[in-house]
């Protein structure tokens, strides 16, 4: 069962967690821009975001999916990030002849977005922290 604490704080945790992780796939995508045959990809956050909160609203663990295993003797590895299950390959960007499909304009400005975004985030966060201190200390 979540605490107080836990419930205000979840989904800002969770859309941090979420934008850091599509940051990690859009540098990968910029630096392998001129890798041959490499593929761009990108993270749905909306979609990925919803599911989370669901999950989370569903009393389930949050942070991350666990991993399925179909032998007995297998382990049961780590945790994947909870928006794994919503990387693709991004449609609609433009092959060129060595089969890469990195739009370096699309990246740049995707990256930038999600930065902006993730600050944003995290400007949020530390008011709400700031706010729940001055109750607690009364100032």
């Amino acid at each position: 069962m979540l605490s107080a604490l836990d419930r205000e704080f979840a989904p800002l945790q969770t859309a941090l967690n979420l934008r850091a992780q599509r940051q990690q796939l859009l540098s990968a995508n910029i630096a392998n821009a001129n890798t041959p045959g490499y593929k761009a990809v990108d993270l749905d956050f909306s979609a990925a975001y919803k599911a989370a909160l669901g999950g989370q609203q569903a009393g389930q663990q949050t942070g991350g999916v666990a991993l399925k295993t179909e032998q007995p003797r297998q382990l049961p590895g780590t945790v994947a990030p909870a928006g794994s299950d919503f990387i693709a390959y991004q449609a609609g960007n433009t092959v060129r002849l060595d089969g890469n499909s990195v739009d370096m304009n699309r990246e740049q400005a995707s990256f930038q977005k999600n930065s902006i975004q993730y600050e944003s985030d995290l400007t949020f966060l530390t008011g709400k922290i700031k706010t729940l201190t001055s109750a607690i200390t009364g100032n």
